[in-house]
């Protein structure tokens, strides 16, 4: 991580110590969260921007990706969300892709994973293929920045996640992914459920293992999710955003700097690719 040279603080002034904290959560963990990152308002008005993305996607056909039984993701495009900027620019966030990825770390993905009403509990899961660089050197090369944009309770499905399994192995794993329904006691035995609310933000390894539980309520739990990569990390994930040339000149030097996509004149509808999580996770 690069410090300021006057003030021997992050350049986005979190002190050392408390990134230091969140890596360490990281790497033992697989998960770390800031809480209140965010005001409500803020977030209430992101969720504005995912519900009509949300609508959109459902009206063309690969514009949401069933992740389950009543439950979708779906890829957008940054200038989609007003609060993009803010996101990507918070200074725990920054710091914390900095201090795990290095400081020419990508952003690479901003899409939601909403379970309504009905959804049921996901197979225990990794997002990707643990890569070499992980395997062979214990390294965490990617992060998920999760935003909630409800106050999550225990009858809404939440995110179950069992720490500390990033590092298994799973070469035996269904696509490097999904482990055999052998192992699932030691997940349950592991598993914590997390209750994020309004304007928290949580940062995973998306090699730990997780998953979405049944939302038994009659709300759904949409949740935002930012995609941060190493500079050198080469994924096995296509990943589809852009932005247009006036969003492009319109951003942050410090937000061009990270973000890794193509730049277009006229943006074209996402086609979700993440076909495997649907094929084993059943179709909506």
């Amino acid at each position: 991580m690069t410090l300021d040279q006057a003030t021997g603080y992050p350049p986005n002034g979190l002190l050392p110590e408390d990134v230091r904290a969140n890596v360490d959560d990281l790497y033992r963990d697989g998960i770390t969260a800031r809480r209140g990152a965010f005001s409500v308002a803020w977030v209430d008005a992101l969720a504005e921007d995912v519900e009509a993305a949300f609508q959109e996607a459902r009206t063309r056909p690969g514009g949401a990706m069933g992740r389950g039984p009543n439950r979708w993701y779906v890829e957008v495009h940054p200038e989609q969300l007003r609060g993009f900027v803010d996101l990507v620019s918070h200074p725990w966030v920054s710091a914390v892709s900095r201090a795990v990825l290095g400081d020419d770390y990508r952003i690479v993905e901003v899409g939601f994973d909403i379970p309504t009403a009905g959804a049921v509990n996901q197979p225990w899961h990794r997002d990707y293929a643990m890569p070499e660089s992980t395997r062979e050197k214990h390294r965490l090369d990617s992060l998920a920045f999760n935003l909630t944009l409800v106050d999550t309770t225990p009858d809404m499905g939440p995110f179950e996640i069992a720490p500390g399994t990033q590092w298994d192995d799973g070469s035996s794993f269904l696509h490097g992914m999904f482990p055999d329904r052998s192992s699932y006691p030691r997940y349950e035995s592991l598993a914590q459920r997390k209750l994020p609310q309004r304007g928290d933000v949580s940062a995973r390894s998306a090699l730990t293992i997780h998953r979405g539980t049944a939302n038994h309520s009659s709300l759904s739990r949409p949740v935002l999710i930012l995609g941060v990569v190493a500079g050198d990390e080469v994924s096995a994930i296509e990943h589809s955003m852009a932005v247009t040339r006036s969003y492009w000149e319109s951003l942050p030097a410090e937000v061009r700097a990270h973000l890794d996509c193509p730049v277009v004149d006229r943006l074209v509808p996402i086609t979700q690719q993440h076909t495997i999580e649907g094929l084993v996770m059943g179709e909506a």
